[in-house]
């Protein structure tokens, strides 16, 4: 997929050149302005900050044709490499865009040694491939925190160093600080066998908080203000049925079980399997999406036939439709399933069915929902009221 400068009857436009794809038509038709040109044969869309920034992030891995070529300072490789949106730096200047690549730390051998046997145990054990890339990561950063010490050398201490100096220096969160640490408790425990005692490598104190949840109204505008069908099934299938990102992203057509109106999750986290209800509306809206899009392989396919579709165009399909409604709230997609949970509560469900439903391994993380839910705090009376 191709960008490239055109003038268009006296108009400066952008060119956007690829084989014939309804997804990706559908998808362009996204940004406003978006047209058709019989003489170049190309759709175009406005050469403007806006339309460009929207272009990117629908089209994260597009060869922009006339971006600057970044190169390291080292190497003499002046090719820009194709990487995610979320790992380069990209300012548009007099309309041009300038693409900054990060400059990566060169890794050690022995420390790039230790993360392929790290790698190879987490598969080993059949973790999660998001899991093993997020491990994998957190121990990288930290083997590379703490040089010229080696991985034999490290000490506790050295953790207490490594959060104070770069998790609270860069204001991360306590969930990444839980991922670092779990990792190398894994690390150093199961690759290196160290003597160290790796239950000294602590967790943060943990925090309590509520499950951000959208009322049934806000729910309604944001998936109505999506056009496209493919977009708002996506959206409702979350909702309707408390679904994860990577759930919906990993569903084929042998998981739905139309004539017992069951939805099979398989692969879930924890690598468990689970069954959710899913109501006749859905599987009509399911239908309808089928009969438009014809997917191959996955139930939601991205740009091209088998492939897979984005999380991040998923996210950006979510904001899209946030900016057509009032809702000023930082809505994720997790919020869909939070208000999913809740809004079964409030209807009288069982916290246990709910706990099956949204696969938590422990009753204490659906009983989160409890705290939030209006139903049982809006029968108490406040004493002011008899004032």
């Amino acid at each position: 997929m191709q960008a490239s400068k055109l003038v268009h009857r006296n108009e400066k436009r952008i060119k956007i050149d690829f084989p014939f794809n309804q997804e990706i038509v559908s998808e362009l038709r996204q940004i406003p302005n978006t047209r058709w040109s019989k003489t170049h044969k190309a759709w175009h869309i406005p050469d403007s900050d806006e339309a460009i920034e929207l272009l990117l992030m629908l089209f994260p891995k597009i060869n922009i044709g006339w971006a600057e070529k970044s190169v390291n300072k080292e190497s003499a490789d002046t090719t820009l490499l194709k990487k995610d949106i979320n790992n380069i730096s990209i300012e548009v200047i007099d309309k041009r865009i300038i693409v900054k690549m990060p400059v990566k730390k060169e890794i050690p051998d022995e420390i790039a040694s230790h993360l392929i046997d790290f790698r190879k145990w987490m598969e080993h054990k059949r973790y999660s491939p998001s899991t093993i890339e997020t491990y994998t990561d957190a121990v990288r950063i930290f083997l590379l925190f703490v040089l010229p010490k080696t991985a034999q050398e490290i000490v506790p201490d050295d953790m207490v160093k490594f959060v104070n100096g770069y998790i609270i220096k860069n204001h991360l969160s306590y969930a990444y600080q839980n991922q670092f640490v779990n990792g190398a408790k894994l690390f150093f425990r199961e690759v290196i066998k160290s003597r160290m005692d790796v239950e000294k490598f602590e967790r943060p104190r943990p925090q309590h908080k509520l499950p951000n949840v959208l009322s049934k109204e806000e729910v309604k505008a944001i998936l109505e203000a999506l056009v496209n069908q493919k977009h708002r099934t996506m959206l409702s299938l979350i909702y309707a049925c408390g679904l994860r990102r990577s759930e919906l992203l990993y569903l084929k057509f042998d998981s739905i079980d139309s004539k017992r109106g069951l939805l099979i999750i398989r692969n879930a986290k924890g690598n468990k399997d689970r069954v959710v209800s899913i109501s006749e509306k859905i599987i009509e809206m399911l239908r309808e999406y089928y009969k438009m899009y014809k997917p191959k392989e996955w139930l939601f396919e991205g740009q091209f036939v088998g492939t897979q579709y984005s999380e991040q165009s998923l996210m950006s399909v979510l904001k899209q439709a946030l900016a057509k409604t009032n809702i000023k709230k930082p809505v994720s997609l997790h919020w869909l399933r939070h208000s999913y949970a809740t809004h079964l509560l409030e209807a009288g469900t069982d916290l246990r069915f709910i706990q099956e439903l949204l696969g938590h391994k422990s009753s204490k993380t659906t009983e989160i929902y409890t705290h939030v839910s209006t139903k049982s705090l809006k029968n108490i009376k406040s004493p002011f009221d008899d004032m």
